[in-house]
């Protein structure tokens, strides 16, 4: 294990970065070594164990617990380690394994003292605190010291204070920053090993600049990166990772990690943004035009100033939301969120008041308007009417997805996290994005993620089953709320907020997830289709519109977008098959909008859950997994079925703005032109352009586009000058079904 270990370490190094962490594997060959080492590197051997064993419950990290266990118990023994010294070693494993082992151990007097300082840093505790407080209700002392550190948040408090000041050196790079440029697609296969996916960062958007950043740092200096728009594009966690690993610090005793940085930028994609502030960054939005690459910065964090070194004001912001000093200091807002609950559980536990430790986030005055679709589909999640743009808030997760190119990083976060159990209601794992052309790692990570998911009792499709969303959209229950780690994750029915990886990860444990209630856009669509107008036309109509009523910036003609950041609410086609809204729905991802509603009658409703019910029962036929929560899920669209009913807005709710479509207005097919979705054109003033290939396919298409093309071909009388023509239907049913038509 030494010899090959370190030959690793040797490609690693000459890439420039750490090397792999432990695989369990070779954590029980370190643990060999350990019981009985080597005169020479023993300091070394130590520091694989403390620093290079991922945390939580990864398996790696499960034989680690093991091992530490046993010498605790004095089962088994080491020259390098005492009981109290794994005591201490399991203390710094966050959570997971770990901490039923440190629970047991407040009975054991020898190491009770050392087993209460791991425990009040022990991030996540979860099912285990019932644990700690049936032993303080027994009198144990070492019990009650550790519940009182929870109730004064000592894991808080302990950790540097959010700095007032940062004095940073600027890395620019002008306009807009997306995704794919910060986590390359054609690097997918890295993402999930994040220091080698950061090698290519930039190749082709800024080339030279991760090199030109680490210039930046070795001068002592921590790198601000700065653009004009930022993070917009799928793939939030890795390129937050990436951006992370090349401005952040490491995590003593996470390998491969790291947290905090700075990025300023004068717009940031909103889910961008939260995944950033999950990962224990501070991202700020701040006019960015005086700003220049190796320029000193003093950023004033309480002032929102922003100033050269000699104190001139280059610009101001506002830090939003107002817990992101809180969540900067506690390493991102996912533990924010843990630690606070178990914090108030433990004040609770002891009769204490409420803490006054973290910032209050204030909640918006109550007005006399209604609540829109989407703040009373919330608002049901949180138990309550409705909620208000602007209150913080955390919904209860009915439906959550996992895809394949994110899910080994929501995995990871996961054993982070120290999830054995999924609490939500329906957690999918899918392997849409691999699935054609599977490599070697693709196949293992199919295999290991499928196991992962099941075992939490999670679905996990299969490769070759089909796009995620699709899949999502058949296992919905109506007017409920969800996820998923895809952008174009925009349920038809009830209402979805697409996430990082990281903040579904934390969904599928916890079952809810934090969210800022965004305002609303209402398209009020009236009027009836046209013969040959379909709902795909009305999804480029809906940006036209907002264009022809100055809310959306012309294509490459500036910023303005009146949905970025909003829920975008639609009505006016309650009839509507729920596929053809699904149309409507998903396209919210291309306006940049958080979430997206559509208002529709019962009747399409029950006629698509009588589908999916059947759908559902062929995959328990077929031995599909997790089987008992698909049945779960069946019992609950029946037991929905049996009282059909869907929320709906109230008359007097208001919106930050309204689009209006006329479809008796739209004659003829409205187009998008590339090379972006709000290029949109109507057919006639785009008749004359060259078209080579044809692809039909995306993941916004159902069946009934594909039997249209079918109808258009079949019904034309000349040659279609077209050269290649690609029919790649989204499921593996569809798939079936058209193949029999």
């Amino acid at each position: 294990m030494n010899e090959s270990y370190r030959e690793h370490v040797r490609e690693r190094e000459a890439l420039g970065i750490p090397p792999l962490p432990l695989d369990a594997e070779q954590v029980r060959q370190l643990v060999d070594l350990i019981k009985d080492p080597p005169q020479d590197g023993r300091e070394e051997l130590l520091d694989l164990l403390a620093q290079r064993v991922p945390p939580g419950v990864s398996p790696a990290a499960g034989v680690k617990t093991d091992f530490l266990d046993a010498i605790a118990m004095r089962r088994t023994a080491s020259p390098l380690i005492s009981p109290i010294q794994a005591v201490e070693l399991l203390g710094t494993m966050l959570a997971g394994f770990n901490v039923p082992c440190l629970v047991r151990f407040l009975d054991d007097d020898e190491l009770a003292s050392a087993v209460a300082e791991g425990l009040k840093r022990a991030l996540s505790v979860l099912g285990d605190f019932d644990s700690v407080k049936e032993r303080m209700d027994r009198g144990n002392r070492f019990a009650r010291e550790v519940m009182e550190s929870w109730a004064e948040a000592e894991w808080f408090t302990s950790t540097p204070a959010f700095p007032e000041r940062l004095r940073l050196k600027v890395y620019k790079i002008e306009g807009e920053v997306n995704t794919d440029d910060l986590s390359p697609a054609s690097h997918a296969s890295t993402r999930s090993d994040i220091p080698l996916h950061a090698l290519s960062m930039g190749e082709k958007r800024f080339p030279g600049g991760i090199t030109e950043i680490a210039q930046l740092r070795s001068e002592g200096y921590d790198v601000a990166f700065v653009s004009d728009v930022l993070g917009t594009g799928s793939s939030r966690k890795s390129a937050t990772n990436s951006m992370i690993w090349h401005i952040g610090h490491d995590i003593p005793h996470v390998p491969n990690k790291r947290r905090g940085g700075v990025v300023i930028a004068g717009q940031t994609a909103p889910i961008y943004f939260s995944t950033f502030e999950d990962s224990g960054g501070l991202p700020i939005q701040a006019d960015t035009s005086k700003l220049t690459t190796g320029q000193v910065i003093e950023v004033e964090t309480r002032a929102g100033r922003i100033t050269d070194a000699s104190g001139e004001l280059l610009s101001t912001f506002k830090l939003s939301p107002l817990s992101l000093p809180d969540e900067f200091r506690a390493g991102g807002r996912l533990w924010l969120i843990i630690g606070r609950k178990r914090t108030e559980a433990a004040r609770k536990a002891l009769s204490l008041s409420a803490s006054t430790v973290f910032i209050t986030t204030p909640v918006p005055e109550e007005k006399e308007a209604g609540f829109t679709l989407a703040q009373k589909l919330v608002g049901r999640a949180c138990g309550k009417e409705g909620v208000l743009p602007g209150e913080t808030c955390q919904p209860g997760m009915s439906t959550v997805g996992s895809q394949d190119t994110t899910g080994s990083m929501t995995k990871d976060e996961l054993e982070e996290m120290g999830c054995l159990t999924f609490q939500a209601d329906l957690v999918m794992q899918s392997f849409c994005h691999t699935a054609a052309y599977p490599t070697e790692k693709d196949e293992r990570m199919h295999s290991s993620l499928t196991a992962f998911f099941t075992e939490r009792q999670g679905v996990a499709l299969k490769p070759g089953d089909g796009i995620i969303h699709s899949w999502m959209n058949r296992l919905l229950v109506p007017d409920t709320v969800g996820t998923g780690g895809d952008s174009h994750t925009r349920f038809p029915l009830g209402i979805s907020f697409a996430a990082g990886s990281g903040l579904v990860a934390f969904a599928a444990l916890m079952g809810s997830m934090p969210l800022e209630m965004p305002e609303s856009v209402l398209v009020r669509i009236s009027g009836e289709f046209h013969d040959g107008i379909t709902p795909r036309d009305l999804v480029n109509a809906i940006p036209l519109a907002a264009m022809q009523q100055n809310l959306l910036s012309k294509y490459g003609e500036g910023t303005k977008n009146v949905f970025n950041g909003r829920s975008l609410e639609m009505e006016g086609l309650p009839k509507l098959d729920v596929e053809r809204a699904f149309e409507l729905t998903c396209a919210a991802a291309e306006r940049s909008a958080a979430a997206a509603t559509i208002a529709l009658d019962v009747e399409p409703v029950i006629r698509y859950l009588q589908s999916n019910i059947a759908l559902m029962r062929s995959l328990v036929e077929e031995g599909y997994e997790h089987a008992e929560t698909l049945r779960k899920r069946i019992k609950t669209v029946q037991a929905w079925l049996k009282k059909p009913s869907l929320l709906k807005r109230d008359d007097e709710a208001e919106f930050a703005a309204t689009v209006h479509v006329d479809l008796n207005k739209i004659v003829e097919p409205v187009i998008a032109c590339p090379n972006h979705p709000d290029n949109v054109k109507l057919l006639s003033d785009g008749a004359g352009a060259r078209v080579d290939e044809v692809f039909i396919g995306s993941c916004m298409t159902n069946i009934g586009l594909f039997r249209a093309a079918a109808r258009i071909l079949s019904a034309s009388d000349a040659p279609i000058a077209v050269k290649r023509l690609w029919i790649t239907p989204p499921t593996r049913m569809d798939f079936r079904q058209l193949t029999d038509e």
